[in-house]
């Protein structure tokens, strides 16, 4: 039975390292051995002493570079597992205090029927912010493993995305954020996961909402065209910084503008959002126009009609 488990990218990083140090010490050996050697003879005259001196120097610098870089990536990935470890403890701590008081709270209420409802209310709400918690890390290990195992059907978007925007409604109006919404006139349907899909767009609806200030705008826009369904989200809310545009669905990696605004943040929502939208045989990106410009994200999915044509033979073609 094989034990063996991937590397975390620190690991990786540090092996690929360790490597290329090994290269660059083989380089230097080999770089001796050749001017020993062209000092004892000269072969091909000065010229070439000095071109193949020249070759060696710039490979063994170029190596050298290579290490200081993938060093340099290995100390980022350790500094944003830190960061990410302290979030989920300060995460997995802070229900806690509410449920222990509930608890021993209990014995003392149990014929104040008006108490005891709001003592299961602050538990239930507890335990879904918990779970929550734990449903992210499972998914973000699930982004490792590729284990997301989706269950295709036929589905209309319009139900998935009235799902969505059903389970994000309460906390746009809690902060009293304008939100619209426009879906195709005719239904469109997508081979996907019911499940997973609701998932992708309550994802992007909920960071929407969480990164756009009281009283902001944001808006869904679901469009068919040439047998592709394209959905934006969009909002007027922090935006994203230009740095850390490219690296926005990365595992774990969160715009130090958003760790500010929401601190809970685990920075795995979007990578789900990404691993699970690749999956449906899709696309998504991310446009900002910098902090405080808002930011849109557009998902682009292939539609079921575009997938049954693809598949269909040509019948130009002649057949054998």
């Amino acid at each position: 039975m094989n034990d063996a488990r991937p590397l975390d990218p620190l690991a990786r990083a540090g092996q690929t390292v360790a490597l290329l140090e090994r290269q660059a010490d083989a380089l230097r050996t080999e770089l001796a051995a050749l001017r020993r050697e062209l000092a004892g003879a000269e072969l091909h005259g000065s010229i070439t002493r000095g071109a193949l001196l020249l070759q060696a120097n710039e490979q063994l610098v170029l190596a050298t570079l290579a290490a200081r870089g993938l060093e340099a990536q290995a100390q980022e990935a350790h500094e944003r597992q830190v960061a990410f470890l302290a979030t989920v403890a300060h995460e997995l701590r802070s229900p806690l205090q509410p449920l222990q008081l509930a608890g021993q709270m209990l014995d003392r209420v149990r014929l104040d029927e008006r108490l005891l409802l709001k003592l299961q209310a602050t538990i239930m709400s507890q335990v879904a912010q918990i779970s929550r918690l734990i449903g992210d890390l499972v998914d973000g290990v699930r982004i490792h493993t590729g284990k997301f195992g989706l269950k295709h059907e036929i589905v209309e978007i319009g139900a998935i995305l009235d799902s969505a925007i059903g389970a994000c409604r309460a906390a746009m109006e809690n902060r009293r954020q304008h939100f619209r919404h426009a879906l195709p006139p005719q239904p469109c349907h997508v081979d996907g996961d019911p499940v997973r899909l609701v998932q992708v767009f309550a994802n992007l609806l909920d960071n929407a909402s969480k990164y756009t200030q009281a009283g902001g705008n944001i808006s869904l826009e679901a469009v068919a065209s040439a047998g592709t369904l394209r959905v934006t989200v969009a909002d007027d809310g922090i935006g994203i910084t230009p740095e850390m545009l490219p690296r926005i669905f990365d595992l774990f990696v969160q715009d130090a503008g958003a760790a500010v605004v929401n601190r809970s943040g685990l920075g795995i929502g979007l990578a789900v959002v990404r691993e699970l939208v690749q999956a449906h045989g899709g696309t998504v990106v991310a446009s900002s126009g910098g902090t405080g410009h808002g930011s849109s994200l557009v998902v682009c999915l292939p539609l079921v009609e575009a997938l049954r044509q693809a598949q269909q033979p040509d019948p130009t073609t002649p057949s054998l």
